[in-house]
């Protein structure tokens, strides 16, 4: 198992290869990160691999590399963390600043969840199963931010489609939740 250190002066996880996005900026003063949304990315959609979700995450995808690139290059969006296919951990934001990841979204009556949440991408799709090794970073990657960030309790683990219903999907069916649910009592 992957052993992951928060430093909180830099917002920085240790060892995740770090790939700055500019689609980013403070969080609200006064508001604690209490919540973590996992969310399910491929570019282009059903694909793995490739440069693509790094230049998603830093204004950079070229519209007419695919399709259905034209659609969404302009888009300005991030996450905080990446976790690839292989196992492979991407940072994006600092842990303490706001990446833009949920967009229109509630929690617990809360509106604007990239205020106060932590997100974390995983590729894949939402039919695709993840793999063993992407688990294998989740669940102590959580356990870290968890105990990072102390109003992250089990309970504010959630997926993108919790956050955004009817609008997303991700992570979706294939993203086994038991068995995060599991890691985090580890």
């Amino acid at each position: 198992m992957p052993t992951f250190r928060y430093d909180p002066a830099s917002g920085l996880i240790r060892p995740a290869h770090q790939h700055p996005s500019p689609n980013q900026d403070a969080r609200p003063a006064g508001v604690a990160v209490d919540a973590l949304i996992i969310h399910g990315i491929s570019l282009p959609p059903g694909a793995f691999g490739g440069p693509w979700i790094d230049r998603l995450f830093t204004n950079r995808l070229p519209a007419d590399a695919h399709p259905y690139f034209a659609r969404v290059h302009r888009l300005r969006v991030s996450c905080h963390l990446l976790i690839r296919r292989d196992g492979a951990l991407t940072q994006y934001v600092p842990l303490h600043r706001r990446a833009w990841h949920a967009g229109q979204s509630r929690l617990a009556g809360r509106e604007r969840c990239n205020d106060f949440a932590i997100g974390i991408e995983l590729e894949g799709t939402d039919e695709t199963p993840y793999t063993e090794a992407q688990y294998q970073v989740l669940g102590p990657l959580c356990r870290t931010l968890m105990a990072a960030f102390p109003g992250i309790t089990p309970e504010r683990v959630v997926g993108h489609s919790d956050v955004a219903p009817g609008r997303k999907t991700d992570p979706g069916p294939a993203f086994d939740w038991a068995r995060l649910r599991a890691a985090l009592h580890a």
